[in-house]
């Protein structure tokens, strides 16, 4: 029998009773991909095992097996006998990935227009507003995570559960592409009003133009981290070898370049 993995290991409970807690390699695995996705950790940084006991508060075990979950997920490489490294950013597989992102949530759009209840429109609106009042107070991760709440509640609103499943398990190896556009590609005040008009179009019950405001709104995302991986800049997939940037001067041994792999990402913008 197939040993399960520790994010399918948690018993289920009849009616009326509480799910068992988290095991440790759970919660280790939720930190480690919110760090990772949320760039806390830079594409290509070296994962020291000691670091990541000390950052997770987990031992050695959840962490070496949060680490091969990840890896499944493409967001981890492993290595053999030497320590893991994030990721780098690969923008040929990505530019195929964000155009299979703007065909399921373009055509998500389209249907939500009219399946979407005007309660639901209303509570969008609502995360329209938050987002961008966090964009005004200079809160990156908050406006990040109401962008990725926006993007979800209108694919859940198609009301198709065979297109949110697929939606759900593309975005998760996309999410952090996104999330370096909206960090560092001046792409932020852009994408609030390309959001502005899908709501307008959302509300108006205009099938055809939520479906094509959305897919140029995922078009644009992908055509900018697509032209960033093939510049080279950090996070892309790109050997140091053709690059001369030194190795950040600092002691976190997550954040410490890897022999083979790009490992910085560009500061954030504070405008």
């Amino acid at each position: 029998m197939t040993a399960e993995t520790p994010s399918r290991r948690r018993t289920v409970r009849g009616p009326g009773r509480r799910a068992d807690p988290p095991s440790l390699a759970e919660q280790a695995v939720a930190r480690l991909r919110e760090m990772i996705v949320m760039l806390e950790i830079a594409p290509g940084a070296t994962l020291s095992e000691p670091w990541l006991v000390e950052k997770l508060g987990a031992s050695r075990t959840p962490v070496r097996e949060a680490l091969k979950l990840l890896a499944a997920d493409g967001l981890v490489l492993l290595r053999r006998n030497r320590a893991a490294v994030v990721a780098p950013l690969d923008g040929v597989e990505l530019a195929h990935m964000f155009e299979v992102e703007a065909a399921l949530e373009s055509f998500a759009a389209g249907l939500a227009a009219t399946r979407m209840s005007d309660a639901e429109i209303d509570r969008l609106a609502k995360l329209q507003a938050e987002m961008e009042e966090r964009q005004a107070r200079g809160d990156r991760p908050g406006y990040i995570r109401l962008n990725q709440k926006i993007h979800a509640a209108i694919v859940a609103g198609a009301a198709n559960p065979a297109l949110s499943e697929a939606h759900t398990r593309l975005i998760g190896r996309l999410q952090r592409a996104r999330n370096l556009a909206l960090s560092s590609l001046g792409r932020v005040e852009e994408s609030i009003e390309e959001h502005r008009q899908i709501l307008a179009a959302l509300q108006a019950r205009d099938t055809e133009a939520a479906r094509r405001l959305f897919a140029g709104h995922v078009a644009r995302t992908g055509e900018l981290v697509a032209t960033h991986c093939a510049k080279g800049l950090p996070g892309g997939a790109r050997r140091l070898r053709e690059r001369t940037a030194p190795a950040p001067a600092q002691s976190d041994p997550a954040q410490s370049a890897p022999d083979d792999q790009t490992s910085a990402v560009p500061a954030l913008e504070t405008a």
